[in-house]
C-alpha cells in the first residue's frame, strides 16, 4: 500500500516536472529563439568553448553535464536522477516539437525590453517548478543547486550569478545589447525561480537528501 502510494506521488512529480518544462521549452523557443536573446549556464559556455577553441557544444555540454549528474546520483539518490533525466529529456522533445511544429511568432524585437522581461518571468517559472518537485533539468541547474546549499545563497541568486559571469564572458563574440537584455531577463529569472520554489513554504525549502 505504501509503495502503491509513492508510486502515485511519485507520478504526480513527474506531471508537474512535466508541467515546467513544458513552460521552459516554450519560452526558450518562442521568446529567447525569436528574439536573438543569449544564453548563459552551462549553453553559453559551450557556445564560448565554440567561438573560442571550436569545440562542439554538444561534446562540451556533454563533458559538463555528466560529472555533475553523476556526483548528483551518490548525494541525492535515484529518484532525483530519474526526474532529472526526465526533466532534461522532456525540455529537449518538447523544444523540438515546438521548433518543427509551432506556428506561433512572438516578434519582440521592436521591444526587446518586453521580451526580456517575458523570458525571465516563464523561464523562472518553469525552472523553479522543476526544482520545488525534485528535479533539474541539466548539470547546470544541479550545480546551482549544490552551490546554494554549501553557501546559503539562495537557489534563484546563484543562477544569476552563474548566468552573468557566463554571459559577460561572452562578449567577446555575442552584441552588447542583446547581452544586456539576456542579464535582464536571467536577473528576472533568478528572482522567479526563487518565489516559485518558496512559495508557501515557512522558511527556506531543504535540498532533497539521498532517498534512494
Amino acid at each position: 500500500m505504501r509503495r502503491k502510494e509513492e508510486r502515485i506521488q511519485q507520478g504526480k512529480q513527474i506531471a508537474v516536472i512535466l508541467i515546467g518544462t513544458f513552460i521552459l521549452a516554450f519560452s526558450y523557443y518562442h521568446i529567447n529563439f525569436q528574439n536573438n536573446l543569449a544564453e548563459g549556464s552551462f549553453v553559453g559556455l559551450a557556445l564560448l568553448g565554440k567561438y573560442a577553441f571550436d569545440w562542439s557544444p554538444a561534446i562540451t555540454m556533454l563533458m559538463l553535464d555528466i560529472p555533475i549528474i553523476v556526483a548528483a546520483m551518490f548525494v541525492k539518490g535515484r529518484n532525483f536522477l530519474l526526474n532529472t533525466v526526465i526533466a532534461a529529456a522532456s525540455l529537449s522533445i518538447f523544444y523540438d516539437l515546438f521548433e518543427r511544429f509551432s506556428p506561433l511568432v512572438m516578434d519582440f524585437r521592436h521591444n526587446m525590453l518586453i521580451a526580456a522581461i517575458l523570458s525571465g518571468v516563464t523561464t523562472g517559472f518553469g525552472a523553479g517548478i522543476v526544482l520545488r518537485f525534485g528535479g533539474a533539468t541539466g548539470g547546470d541547474d544541479i550545480l546551482a543547486l549544490f552551490l546554494s546549499k554549501w553557501t546559503g545563497i539562495s537557489i534563484g541568486t546563484m543562477f544569476i550569478l552563474f548566468d552573468v559571469i557566463v554571459l559577460l564572458l561572452s562578449l567577446v563574440y555575442l552584441p552588447i545589447a542583446e547581452t544586456l537584455y539576456t542579464i535582464l531577463a536571467v536577473s528576472i529569472a533568478g528572482k522567479m525561480i526563487t518565489w516559485t520554489v518558496h512559495y508557501g513554504v515557512k522558511g527556506k525549502i531543504a535540498l532533497p537528501v539521498r532517498n534512494g
